[in-house]
């Protein structure tokens, strides 16, 4: 069974202190997720589903037992920062801004559509909730490292998190912001690298490899922490951890295309369509495991 401890201090207004009743609370947060960004991708038929599967569960962790923000007060400037550097997969990102608040879910069905604020990639200048544009991949991280100094600067005890691919990991700029957090000490600062080995078209190995990755990031001054990226409980615990004067990488070890059969583990998925028969099928698979 996944156990929680709640560190003082860091539990979210209205978030159980019973760790069974957190853990069940977040996978059922999650199961929303998957569903809606499921059927976000197969009514638009275009989306990137394998990484909005893989990378839902960090996303249910973060935004419904970690991170401190108010939806209808989106620019309240002590809220925490979440940067989804990962931009491509924003159907999973979509469908936690509105489970959280941000906009109505109604607004989920203009997905990739014409003059939709929903965009294949997310614009702050669209969206409350998306604190900056990405898409290009390796941007967030500088831009989460900066957020982290104006946060010192400013004496604020508000915290940054950022959220990247591993294929992302092959970009230079995640390795220059890595090295200044390092330097800075920026505590502030956590990074969740959502490790599903799969990019597109190839395995990530197969790629450009990025093995001994917590090493390296470790060499760069970081506390670095491994877990099952569907695990809630432990991304629950290393998220609210107390801080060690470093900045600290989380390696969330997951599947592309959790929970739902045929995509886990297929590269394909990257950024396949469901048609039809399939999407019935992925519903029903994410419901049997809703109702267990």
């Amino acid at each position: 069974m996944n156990t929680v401890t709640l560190p003082a201090g860091t539990t979210r207004a209205g978030l159980s202190s019973d760790p069974d009743e957190i853990i069940a609370f977040l996978r059922e947060k999650a199961t929303h997720i998957r569903r809606s960004a499921l059927s976000m991708v197969f009514e638009a038929q275009i989306g990137h589903p394998g990484g909005d599967m893989s990378v839902t569960d960090i996303l249910a962790t973060l935004f419904f037992g970690v991170l401190r923000y108010d939806p209808a007060e989106p620019n309240a400037p002590e809220r925490d920062r979440f940067v989804m550097s990962k931009g491509h997969c924003t159907g999973a990102f979509y469908a936690t801004l509105a489970e959280a608040g941000y906009f109505p879910h109604s607004e989920l069905s203009t997905y990739m559509g014409p003059l939709s604020r929903l965009n294949g990639h997310p614009n702050r200048n669209y969206l409350p909730g998306v604190e900056t544009n990405t898409g290009p991949l390796g941007h967030g991280m500088p831009v989460a490292a900066g957020m982290a100094i104006a946060a010192k600067l400013d004496g604020s005890d508000r915290r940054v998190f950022v959220v990247t691919g591993d294929g992302e990991q092959q970009e230079g700029s995640n390795w220059e912001a890595g090295m200044l957090a390092g330097h800075r000490k920026l505590d502030n600062l956590t990074l969740i690298i959502d490790r599903n080995r799969l990019q597109q078209g190839a395995r990530v190995e197969h790629t450009n490899t990025l093995e001994p990755l917590g090493d390296k990031w470790r060499a760069f001054g970081w506390d670095v922490r491994e877990c099952d990226g569907h695990d809630h409980g432990a991304l629950f615990g290393h998220l609210t951890a107390a801080s060690e004067g470093k900045p600290r990488c989380i390696i969330a070890h997951t599947i592309k295309g959790k929970g739902v059969s045929f995509m886990e583990n297929e590269v394909h998925w990257h950024h396949g369509v469901l048609n039809r028969t399939q999407y019935d099928q992925a519903i029903g698979e994410l419901s049997d495991e809703r109702a267990g």
